[in-house]
């Protein structure tokens, strides 16, 4: 790699794994043997990447990548697909399925500022109920997180798909607390619906029935404990976000209900389910339009980047009001939290 093995370990040691030079992020590995590298910009275990042999007992690869990137990976035995903690770098995530991926900015890429509360700043409040599920949701109970804005005024609903992971990992009160004190949106409730576990595919599947849930349960749930705009004389004035499942939940979820729900925000909507088009992207293709905002975004090095591409054309040609956008990552939950705050922005602005 044009560089001695004993001076990039010095460097790995101060600086962290893996070592950056302008566009070229190497990641070094000490042992007898070496595992594989598996990433964000290789589609994890689809292509795990070998190590080259620098000296006894020093691996490394080099990868180039976009200065603007952030980057999830692991190191991955080749054989038993067990991942190793990386002992130069510190940093690490949850994954959301079964294990913590290592992390990193490439330089010219920052974690959002928004996410760190501010000082002085007016808060909302978050409190936890529960809704008895009935028939419209898997379980007997299912958890809804309601966020309350620093304001006495009627605000309009987000309704969140994942929200408790929206509200832990991607730190959405805390994001809307800062827009709202920087005057960049309006006031906003939030409705943080918590997923059904393993029915969560089934539920967030373009599913009326979950449609039903929302109507019938979280509405009112919201109503009771919050203090909203009405709908009724503001059509379309609450809005709905998901990701990966949940994006193409919410764009379902605007798509049959516009009148209640007509600001979409999807992030990494999965509009392709096992190589069928989604009920969503058939609404769009053979419906009558209706009145809806629509925010897309979608990281470039995951699968679902040509399933984004493939609806943000359709949505375009059949004439939606549709803002898109593709950025330096992958599918994970920093990657949404970090580019949130535009899609919160260009609907409630």
């Amino acid at each position: 790699m044009g560089r001695m093995p004993n001076s990039l370990l010095a460097r790995a040691r101060i600086e962290g794994n893996p070592i950056i030079d302008s566009e070229t992020a190497t990641f070094l590995w000490q042992g007898k043997t070496a595992p594989r590298l598996i990433d964000d910009f290789h589609g994890w275990e689809e292509h795990p990447q070998p190590m080259q042999r620098l000296a006894s007992g020093l691996w490394a690869v080099a990868v180039k990548l976009p200065a603007d990137a952030y980057i999830e990976y692991a190191f991955s035995d080749p054989k038993t697909k067990t991942q190793y903690p990386d002992p130069l770098n510190p940093r690490s995530v949850w994954n959301g399925v079964n294990a913590y991926n290592h992390y990193f900015y490439m330089p010219e890429a920052n974690p959002t500022p928004l996410a760190q509360p501010g000082k002085g700043i007016a808060r909302g409040t978050v409190s936890r109920r529960e809704v008895a599920c009935e028939l419209l949701a898997a379980g007997k109970k299912r958890a809804v997180y309601l966020y309350r804005p620093p304001t006495e005024k009627p605000a309009p609903l987000l309704v969140v798909y994942d929200g408790l992971d929206y509200l832990r990992r991607a730190k959405l009160a805390v994001i809307v607390d800062n827009l709202i004190a920087q005057k960049r949106i309006r006031p906003l409730a939030l409705a943080l619906l918590h997923n059904g576990g393993r029915a969560r595919y089934v539920e967030y599947g373009c599913s009326d029935v979950t449609l039903a849930f929302l109507t019938e349960t979280i509405l009112p749930l919201a109503r009771q404990y919050l203090k909203l705009v009405n709908v009724e004389k503001q059509p379309g004035a609450y809005g709905v976000l998901g990701a990966s499942m949940g994006g193409v939940m919410a764009l379902y979820t605007g798509l049959r209900l516009p009148e209640i729900f007509g600001k979409v925000l999807s992030q990494s909507g999965a509009f392709t389910l096992w190589e069928r088009p989604s009920a969503a992207m058939e609404l769009v293709r053979h419906a009558s339009r209706p009145e809806l905002g629509i925010w897309m975004d979608v990281g470039r090095m995951e699968s679902l980047l040509d399933d984004n591409r493939d609806m943000y054309a359709l949505l375009q040609e059949k004439g939606y009001r549709v803002s898109y956008r593709e950025v330096s990552g992958g599918h994970n939950f920093t990657t949404w939290r970090d580019d949130l705050w535009r899609g919160l922005e260009e609907m409630f602005g």
